[in-house]
C-alpha cells in the first residue's frame, strides 16, 4: 500500500476559501460541498505511487547456456575463445569431428582461405572446398563476441553449386543435341542449292530423306524438352483427377507399338486400378518405356508389359525387353538428361536421350517409385509403383 501524508498546507487554503464564499452568501451546503472535493482532490495528488519491485535476474549468459542454444542446430556452429574450441554443436562434431573441441581452430580446418579470414581477427566470411568431402563447398562465417569470442558457422553451399552446374550442364547438352541435326539438315539444303539443276534425282531423294529425319529428329527432341520443363515446374503439384489406369496403361501402350511392332506387344492387366493422375502425363510415360523397350530390345522379340497390384494399396507396371541387357555401372545414371549407354545406337534409333528422364519426373510428381533392372545379354525390365486411391475419395 502507498504511503500517503496529510496535506495540511492545501486544507488550511480550502478552508479559508469556503469561508470567504460562505461571507460572500453563498450557501452553507455548496461551500461544504466544494470544501470536502478540494479536500479529496489534495489527497490524491498527495499519494505516492506503488513502488515498482523489480524481478529477480535470471542466471547469466554462460557457456553451458550457449552450449545448449546452438546444439541441435542444422547449422554447423562453433564457438571459440582465443581462436581456440570451446563449443562446437551436433552437426560441427559430425562435420570436423568430436576432437576439435579444445583444439586451435586454426588447425581444425586446415583450409588456407578459412585461415586467412580467421587471421584477421575480425568479422568476415570465406568460402572453402573440400572441408569434408572433396567436392563440398562451404561458406565460413565468423561473428565475434566481448571476451574474446568468436561464433564461427559454417553454411553447406554445395548444393547450390550442384545446381547450378546441372543448369550449365543441361544448355550445354541440349545446345550439343539441337546443334547436331541442324547441322545436317544446313548441310544437305546448302549441297542441294548449289548443284539443283544437275543433282541426280534419287540423290537428291536421299538427302530429302535424310533432312526429313534430321527435322524429325529435331521436332521429337524440342517436343521432349518442353514435356520435361512442362512436368518439372508441376513436380510439386499433386495431381487432382482420378482415373482408371489398366484401360489407359494398354492404350498407350498399343499406340507405343503401332506399325510391325503391334504383333509384339504382350500386355497383361490383372484388373482395373484407380489412381489419382495426370492422364497426359500418365500416357508419356507408358509409350516412352514401351518404346524404348522396342527400341533397345532384339528385333523380333516381344515386349512384355505387366499391371499388377502390389498390396493393398499400390500398383506395380513392369516393361520388360529381351535385348542385350544395360552394364550394372549405367543403371544409376540412365535418369539423367542425354544420358546414354551407346551415343551412337540411340541417336540412330530416334532416342533424344530425355525418355527415361520424363519417365523418372512423372513418376514422382506422382508420389510413385522407378527401378530398373537389367542383365547383360538376357534384357531390362523397368518396374513403377503408383499409390492406389483410396476408395472413400472414389465418389
Amino acid at each position: 500500500m502507498s504511503e500517503r501524508s496529510f496535506p495540511w498546507s492545501g486544507f488550511v487554503l480550502a478552508l479559508l476559501a469556503c469561508i470567504i464564499l460562505a461571507t460572500l452568501g453563498t450557501s452553507l451546503v455548496y461551500a461544504g460541498l466544494i470544501f470536502i472535493v478540494w479536500i479529496g482532490s489534495l489527497y490524491l495528488v498527495a499519494a505516492r505511487p506503488p513502488e515498482v519491485k523489480l524481478a529477480p535476474a535470471g542466471p547469466s549468459f554462460t557457456r553451458d547456456n550457449m552450449a545448449d542454444l546452438f546444439e541441435h542446430s542444422e547449422t554447423p556452429v562453433v564457438i571459440t575463445e582465443r581462436d581456440r574450441v570451446i563449443i562446437a554443436n551436433l552437426s560441427a562434431r559430425k562435420l570436423l569431428g568430436g576432437h576439435i573441441v579444445g583444439q586451435d581452430v586454426r588447425m581444425a580446418l586446415r583450409q588456407p582461405e578459412a585461415i586467412r579470414l580467421l587471421a584477421r581477427n575480425a568479422e568476415g566470411g570465406a568460402v572453402v572446398r573440400g572441408l569434408n568431402r572433396r567436392t563440398d563447398i562451404w561458406r565460413i562465417n565468423r561473428k565475434t563476441l566481448p571476451g574474446e569470442l568468436a561464433v564461427i558457422e559454417f553454411v553447406n553451399k554445395t548444393a547450390e553449386a550442384d545446381i547450378a552446374r546441372a543448369h550449365t550442364d543441361f544448355v550445354a547438352n541440349a545446345s550439343h543435341e539441337l546443334r547436331t541435326p541442324l547441322a545436317a539438315i544446313i548441310g544437305y539444303v546448302e549441297t542441294l542449292r548449289e548443284d539443283v539443276d544437275n543433282l541426280d534425282p534419287k540423290m537428291a531423294d536421299k538427302f530429302l530423306a535424310i533432312i526429313q529425319r534430321e527435322g524429325k529428329r529435331l521436332q521429337d527432341l524440342v517436343s521432349d524438352l518442353m514435356s520435361l520443363s512442362r512436368i518439372e515446374a508441376e513436380k510439386h503439384d499433386l495431381p487432382d483427377r482420378t482415373l482408371e489406369f489398366s484401360k489407359l496403361a494398354e492404350r498407350a501402350a498399343h499406340d507405343a507399338a503401332s506399325g510391325d511392332r503391334s504383333d509384339l506387344l504382350d500386355f497383361e492387366s490383372a484388373g482395373e486400378f484407380i489412381i489419382r493422375g495426370d492422364q497426359q502425363q500418365l500416357e508419356q510415360l507408358v509409350r516412352n518405356l514401351v518404346d524404348n523397350a522396342f527400341k533397345y530390345g532384339k528385333p523380333g522379340q516381344p515386349v512384355t508389359v505387366r499391371l499388377h497390384p502390389k498390396g493393398q494399396n499400390r500398383l506395380r507396371l513392369t516393361v520388360t525387353d529381351r535385348g542385350d541387357g544395360i552394364a550394372p555401372e549405367h543403371i544409376p545414371h540412365l535418369t539423367r538428361r542425354f544420358y546414354r549407354t551407346d551415343p551412337g545406337r540411340s541417336r540412330a534409333s530416334g532416342g533424344t536421350g530425355l525418355g527415361l528422364a520424363i519417365v523418372k519426373h512423372i513418376v514422382e510428381r506422382h508420389r510413385g517409385r522407378l527401378d530398373i533392372e537389367s542383365t547383360l545379354g538376357e534384357g531390362t525390365r523397368v518396374t513403377v509403383i503408383l499409390p492406389l486411391e483410396k476408395e472413400d475419395k472414389e465418389s
